[in-house]
C-alpha cells in the first residue's frame, strides 16, 4: 500500500468510530481489528518515508488512531513529534492541529491538567493569528473540562463553539456540539 491508498482508506476507519455515551463521549471503534490494520499499515510506511510532510501527515494519523484503539501513551509521543514538526517548520496550522491533537491524547491518558494546558495554548494560538481552528480548541477543552466535572465552565467552551459552528454551517460540527452540550446537561441532572 502506497501513501495515497492509505489517505483514501483512512475514510473506511472514520465510519466506524463512533461517540461513546458511556465513557465522556470518547471516540471508539467496534472493529478494533480493522483499526489495528490501519495502523500497521500507516507504520510501514512511516518507515519507507524521509519526505517530512509524508512523516507528519502518517505521524498525526497514527497518534489519532493509537488514541482511539486505547494506547494513549504512544499516541502523545507521536503527536509531541508533530508538535516538533510543526514548530519547526513554523507552520501555526500544523501546530494548532497538532496541540489540539496532542491535548487528546493526554485527555485519553487521564493527564487532563496537562490537557487543559494543551488545549489553551491551541486556543491563543487560534485567537493570536486568526486560525480556523477555534471551534476545535473549544470544544475539545469543553469536553476535557466536562470529563473533569467542571461542567459550568465546560458548558461554556462548548456553547462558544457552536456558536463558531454555526457562522460556519458545517452540519457535522453542529451535530457533535450540540450532542456534547447535550451529554453535559445529563451530567448535571445526575448530580
Amino acid at each position: 500500500m502506497n501513501l495515497k491508498e492509505f489517505k483514501n482508506t483512512l475514510s473506511i476507519i472514520q465510519d466506524s468510530i463512533y461517540f461513546d455515551e458511556n465513557d465522556y463521549l470518547r471516540e471508539k471503534t467496534p472493529d478494533s481489528t480493522k483499526l489495528e490494520q490501519f495502523i500497521l499499515d500507516a507504520e510501514s510506511l512511516m518507515k519507507d518515508t524521509v519526505d517530512v510532510d509524508e512523516k507528519y501527515l502518517l505521524m498525526g494519523t497514527l497518534g489519532n488512531l493509537y488514541r482511539i484503539y486505547g494506547n494513549p501513551q504512544k499516541a502523545c509521543k507521536l503527536l509531541e513529534g508533530c508538535v516538533s514538526i510543526a514548530s519547526k517548520d513554523g507552520n501555526k496550522n500544523r501546530m494548532c492541529v497538532s496541540l489540539i491533537r496532542l491535548g487528546e491524547a493526554l485527555k485519553y491518558n487521564h493527564n487532563h491538567q496537562k490537557a487543559l494546558e494543551i488545549f489553551d495554548q491551541a486556543l491563543a494560538l487560534c485567537k493570536d493569528s486568526n486560525l480556523p481552528y477555534l471551534d476545535f480548541a473549544l470544544q475539545h477543552k469543553g469536553k476535557c473540562l466536562m470529563e473533569m466535572n467542571q461542567l459550568t465552565k465546560g458548558k461554556k467552551c462548548l456553547t462558544e463553539a457552536l456558536v463558531l459552528r454555526e457562522q460556519k454551517g458545517d452540519g457535522t460540527l453542529i451535530e457533535s456540539t450540540k450532542i456534547a452540550l447535550e451529554f453535559l446537561e445529563k451530567l448535571k441532572n445526575k448530580r
